[in-house]
Protein backbone atom coordinates (compact mmCIF):
# COMPACT_ATOMS: atom_id res chain seq x y z
CA UNK A 1 0.00 0.00 0.00
CA UNK A 2 2.69 2.54 1.17
CA UNK A 3 4.49 1.77 -2.57
CA UNK A 4 1.37 2.40 -4.30
CA UNK A 5 0.43 5.39 -2.78
CA UNK A 6 4.04 6.59 -3.29
CA UNK A 7 3.27 5.57 -7.19
CA UNK A 8 0.29 7.47 -7.09
CA UNK A 9 1.76 10.79 -5.32
CA UNK A 10 4.50 10.84 -8.34
CA UNK A 11 2.25 10.28 -11.03
CA UNK A 12 -0.29 13.09 -9.69
CA UNK A 13 2.70 15.63 -9.27
CA UNK A 14 3.01 16.07 -12.71
CA UNK A 15 1.31 18.41 -14.37
CA UNK A 16 1.43 17.00 -17.57
CA UNK A 17 -0.43 14.10 -16.77
CA UNK A 18 -2.98 16.48 -14.47
CA UNK A 19 -3.32 18.77 -17.83
CA UNK A 20 -3.91 15.36 -19.99
CA UNK A 21 -6.17 13.79 -17.87
CA UNK A 22 -8.10 17.01 -17.45
CA UNK A 23 -8.45 17.88 -21.56
CA UNK A 24 -9.34 13.86 -22.20
CA UNK A 25 -11.96 14.03 -19.36
CA UNK A 26 -13.59 17.65 -20.72
CA UNK A 27 -13.58 15.46 -24.01
CA UNK A 28 -15.31 12.73 -23.12
CA UNK A 29 -17.94 14.62 -21.15
CA UNK A 30 -18.13 17.57 -23.86
CA UNK A 31 -19.00 13.67 -26.38
CA UNK A 32 -21.56 12.61 -23.81
CA UNK A 33 -22.80 16.23 -23.40
CA UNK A 34 -22.39 16.81 -19.83
CA UNK A 35 -22.58 20.11 -18.01
CA UNK A 36 -18.31 21.18 -16.60
CA UNK A 37 -17.16 19.55 -19.97
CA UNK A 38 -16.23 22.78 -21.45
CA UNK A 39 -14.19 23.77 -18.01
CA UNK A 40 -12.10 20.98 -18.07
CA UNK A 41 -11.31 21.10 -21.68
CA UNK A 42 -10.08 24.79 -21.29
CA UNK A 43 -8.29 23.90 -17.97
CA UNK A 44 -7.14 21.23 -19.67
CA UNK A 45 -6.12 22.32 -23.14
CA UNK A 46 -5.61 25.99 -22.02
CA UNK A 47 -2.71 24.92 -19.35
CA UNK A 48 -0.45 23.36 -21.85
CA UNK A 49 -1.40 26.66 -24.68
CA UNK A 50 -0.08 28.72 -21.02
CA UNK A 51 3.35 27.20 -21.79
CA UNK A 52 3.64 28.97 -24.86
CA UNK A 53 2.66 32.19 -23.40
CA UNK A 54 4.88 32.14 -19.73
CA UNK A 55 7.80 30.51 -19.52
CA UNK A 56 6.27 28.23 -16.20
CA UNK A 57 8.43 25.72 -16.73
CA UNK A 58 11.87 27.86 -16.65
CA UNK A 59 10.19 29.98 -13.62
CA UNK A 60 9.86 26.90 -11.66
CA UNK A 61 13.50 24.96 -12.70
CA UNK A 62 15.71 27.78 -12.47
CA UNK A 63 16.23 28.60 -8.97
CA UNK A 64 16.67 24.69 -8.47
CA UNK A 65 19.40 24.83 -11.50
CA UNK A 66 21.08 28.15 -9.67
CA UNK A 67 20.79 26.40 -6.18
CA UNK A 68 24.96 25.56 -6.51
CA UNK A 69 27.28 27.08 -9.37
CA UNK A 70 28.89 24.70 -11.85
CA UNK A 71 32.29 23.37 -10.11
CA UNK A 72 34.30 25.77 -12.50
CA UNK A 73 37.47 25.81 -10.14
CA UNK A 74 38.08 21.60 -8.74
CA UNK A 75 40.16 21.23 -5.70
CA UNK A 76 43.40 19.60 -6.47
CA UNK A 77 42.91 16.56 -4.51
CA UNK A 78 39.43 14.71 -4.20
CA UNK A 79 39.25 11.43 -2.62
CA UNK A 80 36.02 10.49 -4.36
CA UNK A 81 33.34 10.70 -7.00
CA UNK A 82 29.59 9.80 -6.73
CA UNK A 83 27.40 9.85 -9.61
CA UNK A 84 23.67 9.57 -9.19
CA UNK A 85 21.89 6.85 -11.39
CA UNK A 86 19.15 8.03 -13.87
CA UNK A 87 21.38 8.92 -16.94
CA UNK A 88 20.32 5.28 -18.07
CA UNK A 89 17.69 4.21 -20.85
CA UNK A 90 16.94 0.65 -18.83
CA UNK A 91 15.11 -0.77 -20.84
CA UNK A 92 17.19 -0.17 -24.14
CA UNK A 93 20.16 -1.42 -22.15
CA UNK A 94 18.67 -4.81 -21.06
CA UNK A 95 16.84 -5.42 -23.87
CA UNK A 96 20.12 -4.88 -26.57
CA UNK A 97 23.01 -5.25 -24.29
CA UNK A 98 24.30 -1.98 -25.24
CA UNK A 99 24.48 1.07 -22.56
CA UNK A 100 21.53 3.29 -23.95
CA UNK A 101 21.70 7.01 -22.03
CA UNK A 102 18.90 9.59 -22.12
CA UNK A 103 18.68 13.14 -21.48
CA UNK A 104 20.27 13.05 -18.69
CA UNK A 105 23.38 11.77 -20.35
CA UNK A 106 25.66 14.31 -19.00
CA UNK A 107 26.08 13.30 -15.74
CA UNK A 108 28.21 9.86 -16.71
CA UNK A 109 30.15 12.65 -19.37
CA UNK A 110 31.15 14.61 -16.58
CA UNK A 111 32.07 11.65 -14.43
CA UNK A 112 34.34 9.83 -16.42
CA UNK A 113 36.10 13.71 -17.06
CA UNK A 114 36.40 13.75 -13.27
CA UNK A 115 37.47 10.05 -13.23
CA UNK A 116 40.69 11.01 -16.02
CA UNK A 117 41.02 14.24 -13.84
CA UNK A 118 41.67 12.08 -10.71
CA UNK A 119 43.18 9.24 -11.57
CA UNK A 120 43.62 8.13 -7.27
CA UNK A 121 40.01 8.90 -6.73
CA UNK A 122 37.89 6.65 -5.76
CA UNK A 123 34.71 6.18 -7.94
CA UNK A 124 31.13 5.74 -7.11
CA UNK A 125 27.98 4.73 -9.27
CA UNK A 126 25.15 4.50 -7.27
CA UNK A 127 21.77 3.03 -8.65
CA UNK A 128 19.45 0.17 -8.74
CA UNK A 129 15.83 0.37 -10.31
CA UNK A 130 15.78 -3.11 -11.56
CA UNK A 131 14.01 -3.81 -14.69
CA UNK A 132 13.31 -7.37 -15.05
CA UNK A 133 16.97 -8.61 -14.25
CA UNK A 134 19.07 -5.34 -14.67
CA UNK A 135 19.43 -2.67 -12.50
CA UNK A 136 21.35 0.70 -13.34
CA UNK A 137 24.04 -0.49 -11.91
CA UNK A 138 24.04 -3.04 -15.14
CA UNK A 139 23.47 -1.00 -17.73
CA UNK A 140 26.60 1.56 -16.21
CA UNK A 141 28.90 -1.07 -16.45
CA UNK A 142 28.71 -1.50 -20.13
CA UNK A 143 28.87 2.24 -20.75
CA UNK A 144 32.45 2.23 -18.50
CA UNK A 145 33.45 -0.51 -19.86
CA UNK A 146 34.20 0.94 -23.01
CA UNK A 147 36.19 3.50 -21.76
CA UNK A 148 38.22 1.46 -19.19
CA UNK A 149 36.91 2.26 -15.73
CA UNK A 150 34.31 -0.90 -15.20
CA UNK A 151 36.74 -2.01 -12.62
CA UNK A 152 37.86 1.18 -10.72
CA UNK A 153 33.79 2.26 -9.78
CA UNK A 154 31.60 0.90 -7.37
CA UNK A 155 28.64 -0.14 -7.49
CA UNK A 156 25.71 0.40 -5.23
CA UNK A 157 22.80 -1.07 -6.94
CA UNK A 158 19.81 -1.42 -4.56
CA UNK A 159 18.86 2.24 -3.63
CA UNK A 160 15.85 3.17 -5.51
CA UNK A 161 15.42 7.29 -4.71
CA UNK A 162 17.79 9.82 -4.34
CA UNK A 163 17.83 8.92 0.16
CA UNK A 164 18.73 5.05 -0.50
CA UNK A 165 21.43 6.79 -2.82
CA UNK A 166 23.20 8.51 -0.02
CA UNK A 167 22.42 6.18 2.71
CA UNK A 168 23.63 2.48 0.85
CA UNK A 169 26.77 4.40 -0.17
CA UNK A 170 27.63 5.64 2.77
CA UNK A 171 27.37 2.38 4.05
CA UNK A 172 29.39 0.66 1.19
CA UNK A 173 31.95 3.13 1.34
CA UNK A 174 32.55 4.60 4.66
CA UNK A 175 33.77 8.29 3.89
CA UNK A 176 35.63 9.37 6.83
CA UNK A 177 35.88 13.17 8.09
CA UNK A 178 38.11 15.51 5.80
CA UNK A 179 37.68 13.60 2.90
CA UNK A 180 36.81 15.19 -0.18
CA UNK A 181 33.94 13.58 -2.14
CA UNK A 182 32.15 15.08 -5.47
CA UNK A 183 28.61 14.92 -5.71
CA UNK A 184 27.74 14.78 -9.80
CA UNK A 185 24.20 15.04 -10.88
CA UNK A 186 21.24 16.84 -13.01
CA UNK A 187 21.35 20.22 -11.83
CA UNK A 188 17.59 20.58 -11.27
CA UNK A 189 18.10 17.10 -8.91
CA UNK A 190 21.39 18.64 -7.13
CA UNK A 191 18.92 20.72 -3.97
CA UNK A 192 17.49 17.57 -3.32
CA UNK A 193 20.72 15.34 -3.50
CA UNK A 194 22.06 17.43 -1.46
CA UNK A 195 20.18 17.94 1.28
CA UNK A 196 20.00 13.79 1.32
CA UNK A 197 23.83 13.69 1.31
CA UNK A 198 24.50 15.47 4.58
CA UNK A 199 21.07 14.08 6.39
CA UNK A 200 22.82 10.74 5.71
CA UNK A 201 25.94 11.53 7.06
CA UNK A 202 28.04 12.26 3.98
CA UNK A 203 31.32 14.89 5.30
CA UNK A 204 33.17 16.99 2.80
CA UNK A 205 30.75 16.35 -0.30
CA UNK A 206 30.65 19.04 -3.51
CA UNK A 207 28.35 19.81 -5.76
CA UNK A 208 29.25 19.48 -9.14
CA UNK A 209 25.87 19.86 -11.18
CA UNK A 210 25.84 19.02 -14.76
CA UNK A 211 22.91 18.78 -17.12
CA UNK A 212 21.37 22.46 -16.83
CA UNK A 213 18.27 23.15 -18.78
CA UNK A 214 17.55 26.56 -17.85
CA UNK A 215 20.20 29.61 -19.86
CA UNK A 216 20.57 32.60 -17.86
CA UNK A 217 20.06 34.74 -20.91
CA UNK A 218 17.00 34.50 -22.36
CA UNK A 219 15.93 32.09 -19.70
CA UNK A 220 12.71 33.68 -18.99
CA UNK A 221 11.34 34.05 -22.17
CA UNK A 222 8.39 31.21 -23.36
CA UNK A 223 9.38 28.59 -26.28
CA UNK A 224 7.33 26.67 -28.92
CA UNK A 225 8.57 23.34 -27.31
CA UNK A 226 5.41 22.72 -25.12
CA UNK A 227 6.32 18.86 -24.97
CA UNK A 228 9.93 20.29 -24.24
CA UNK A 229 8.38 22.38 -21.53
CA UNK A 230 6.18 19.80 -19.98
CA UNK A 231 8.85 17.95 -19.33
CA UNK A 232 11.16 20.75 -18.00
CA UNK A 233 7.42 21.56 -15.60
CA UNK A 234 7.38 17.42 -14.70
CA UNK A 235 10.47 17.78 -13.47
CA UNK A 236 10.59 20.75 -11.31
CA UNK A 237 7.80 20.40 -9.46
CA UNK A 238 8.68 16.90 -8.70
CA UNK A 239 11.93 18.54 -7.21
CA UNK A 240 10.07 20.78 -5.32
CA UNK A 241 7.49 18.39 -3.71
CA UNK A 242 10.54 15.79 -3.48
CA UNK A 243 12.43 18.60 -1.26
CA UNK A 244 9.71 19.09 0.67
CA UNK A 245 9.09 15.58 1.62
CA UNK A 246 12.61 14.62 2.20
CA UNK A 247 12.55 18.05 4.75
CA UNK A 248 9.74 17.29 6.23
CA UNK A 249 10.77 13.12 7.07
CA UNK A 250 13.99 14.54 8.16
CA UNK A 251 15.76 12.82 5.20
CA UNK A 252 16.93 16.39 4.13
CA UNK A 253 19.34 18.78 6.16
CA UNK A 254 19.93 22.54 5.53
CA UNK A 255 23.45 23.58 4.87
CA UNK A 256 25.51 24.67 7.48
CA UNK A 257 25.00 28.65 7.94
CA UNK A 258 28.27 30.00 6.42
Amino acid sequence: MPALFAFLASAFARPSLILTLLALAGLVLLLARRRGARWLLLVGVGGQALLLVLPLDRWAALPLEDWYPALSNPPAHVDGIIVLGGAMHLAVSSDRATPGLNERAERMTAFMALARRYPEARLVYTGGTASRDWTESDAARLLFRQFGLEQRVVYEDRSRNTWENALFSRRLLDPRPGETWVLVTSAVHMPRAMAAFRAAGWPGVLADPVAFRTPRRGGLVPGVDISGALALLDEAVHEWIGLLAYRLTGRAQAEPAV
